[in-house]
């Protein structure tokens, strides 16, 4: 009993120790977050001379950002819209078929998947560059759609593969006698049954094609398709005096993102830990 309540009092300052070094790496990696919003909150003060703390909220700086980036905003919607409906057209049933149809060499192409995420960025711009003069989808919605669905289709595959892996086989050979052909069992069985990874998958492609700024770049040569991030890079140039200004229009970019994450949640723990477990 003695040794019992003398652990007592150490676990009580370890756990108080773990909880205050989490909420110390929290506030270190929420900071710049906050300075940006505190920044956007001033818009007449120049960079060096932000309060730590707003004495009122002055919200002309969002006024003036919303006005100036408002279309860039909606573009970003559309093009991230966009790429997601193509990520998951193109990711769910390549999943599917590696997951169930046993092709040979499947774990090959797995791993082939997992590789192409590690090219660097620049070099899939430029070599898309190239090819999208000879198709005409330079300066194009769908061109930039495509670009960045595939950010997110490699690890759509990989994810959906595993969840799709651990449907029970039974499930699918039901579906099959009651006469269900391999399109309606993928279309009425095995995609609302991976709605956690498919949720999962389609965040993270609207993450990818939300903060893309190197396809943007470098497939746009005019200002007729302009997202959020090529926006913001053009108005730093021409407002470098006005920081609130600039500060809110990224505080604008962040807001559909985090909303997401926060309704998304759920489904992410659910959509990753999926696959894990069979």
């Amino acid at each position: 009993m003695t040794d019992m309540a003398a652990h007592a009092p150490t676990a009580s300052r370890r756990r108080w120790g773990s909880t205050a070094a989490g909420v110390l790496i929290l506030g270190v990696m929420l900071f710049p977050l906050y300075w940006m919003l505190n920044t956007a909150l001033q818009p007449e003060s120049g960079l060096l001379q932000v309060d730590p703390v707003p004495g009122r909220l002055d919200l002309s700086g969002f006024s003036k950002a919303l006005g100036d980036q408002g279309g860039h905003l909606l573009t970003s919607l559309v093009v991230s819209l966009g790429a997601v409906a193509l990520c998951l057209a193109i990711s769910a049933p390549a999943a599917y078929g590696l997951a169930r149809f046993g092709l040979r060499g499947s774990r090959t192409v797995v791993f082939g998947t997992l590789i192409t995420q590690m090219v660097p960025g620049i070099v899939i711009a430029n070599a898309l560059y190239a090819a999208y003069v000879d198709l005409g989808l330079v300066n194009s919605y769908f061109g930039l759609m495509l670009a960045d669905a595939s950010l997110g289709i490699p690890f759509s595959i990989v994810l959906m593969r595993s969840f799709m892996v651990s449907i029970p086989g039974e499930v699918v050979e039901a579906a099959e006698i009651d006469g269900a052909g391999p399109v309606r069992v993928f279309l009425r069985v095995i995609l609302p049954m991976s709605r956690n990874s498919l949720i999962t998958s389609g965040l993270f492609a609207f993450l990818f094609a939300w903060s893309d700024f190197m396809f943007a770049l470098t497939l746009n040569t005019t200002d007729d398709v302009k997202p959020i991030t090529l926006g913001i890079y053009q108005y730093i140039g021409a407002h470098v005096g006005d920081w609130g200004s600039v500060m809110a229009a990224s505080v604008l970019s962040a807001v559909p993102a985090a909303i997401l994450l926060v309704l998304a949640q759920k489904y992410i723990a659910a959509g990753i830990t999926g696959g894990s477990v069979k």
